[in-house]
């Protein structure tokens, strides 16, 4: 079984979910998750998690993301981007200027209405599910970030920005607001995710290129390993007296073990003495034990080398 990250760069007309469904005939495995669910319309970086590393998906998928999107002043549709069904159209008033200033208001913290298409979930549904039923419900405001935006082009009635912002986020959402506080409405009309973190467009595969490099049997070194998400952790070997608590998953004495032990309480990489990474472990100062918090066991035969891949 295949353990660790794939970074691919999804295309236009995929869901997230075609991604994992091919990638599991691609590698010929089931356990494949991913990180984060992106629009059929949009593109870009979907770190997708193989084997062991699906206990990562939850985590990967809370981390920043930043994307690169073009909006439509002047047009609102019920799906919030340019495939939707026209609601209404206005003309642009705002100058440039003024577009640019309210652009900009937006970042910080901010409460924002998710779309009624969206994976969102009210009551076990998810939205998307109701609003093809004709159904729309009211939503209540979720508290997102945005932490910066950097305005490419703007080009009326269209405009072209960067935005890097918190889990949650709906850069859909975020035109419609734009285009309200203009006071003309917009829709978008494209996206690419650009990063996930540490995970960035120039470094990812497409679903075609993991085939050709599984046909060419390469596709391993595209594999990013789970330990290199935890790279900026102080790494721990423990002894062999110590490997029977380390693979019962309990507490390890301090003194069983070896390599950058943190001043503090932790979090450090935990290893077995031939390379096998264990897990994530706290150090208890107290009892001078590390403490398990996130256990992956994966075997050394089945983890390529961290340094390789070293943030």
């Amino acid at each position: 079984m295949i353990n660790g990250i794939l970074n691919i760069k999804k295309e236009k007309g995929y869901t997230s979910h075609d991604v994992v469904a091919r990638l599991r005939g691609i590698v010929q495995q089931k356990k494949i998750g991913h990180t984060g669910t992106l629009d059929p319309d949009a593109e870009g970086v979907l770190p997708v998690c193989l084997g062991k590393a699906t206990k990562l998906c939850d985590m990967l998928g809370e981390w920043d993301k930043t994307y690169r999107a073009t909006m439509l002043l002047g047009k609102t549709t019920d799906t919030e981007d340019i495939s939707g069904a026209v609601l209404e159209e206005r003309e642009v008033t705002a100058k440039e200027e003024e577009i640019r200033e309210i652009i900009h208001s937006f970042v910080g913290d901010y409460a924002q209405i998710p779309p009624m298409y969206s994976a969102k979930k009210i009551n076990g549904k998810k939205l998307y599910e109701l609003a093809r039923e004709g159904i729309v419900i009211e939503r209540k405001p979720c508290s997102v970030r945005i932490h910066s935006i950097t305005i490419e082009e703007i080009a009326l009635p269209h405009v072209t920005f960067t935005v890097h912002c918190s889990k949650g986020t709906y850069i859909r959402s975020l035109c419609r607001d734009i285009g309200e506080k203009a006071g003309c409405g917009a829709c978008m009309t494209s996206l690419v995710r650009t990063e996930v973190a540490f995970f960035h467009l120039k470094d990812a595969i497409t679903l075609s290129e993991a085939e050709k490099l599984r046909d060419e049997g390469t596709l391993s070194e595209k594999i990013i390993p789970v330990d290199a998400v935890f790279s900026d952790f102080p790494k721990l070997f423990v002894g062999e007296q110590g490997e029977k608590k380390l693979y019962n998953g309990n507490p390890v004495p301090l003194r069983f073990c070896e390599g950058e032990k943190p001043e503090g309480r932790g979090p450090c990489r935990v290893y077995d003495r031939k390379k096998g990474f264990v897990g994530i472990y706290d150090i208890n100062i107290r009892t001078k034990e590390l403490i398990p918090q996130k256990l992956f066991f994966i075997l050394s035969e089945e983890n390529s080398s961290p340094e390789k891949h070293e943030r």
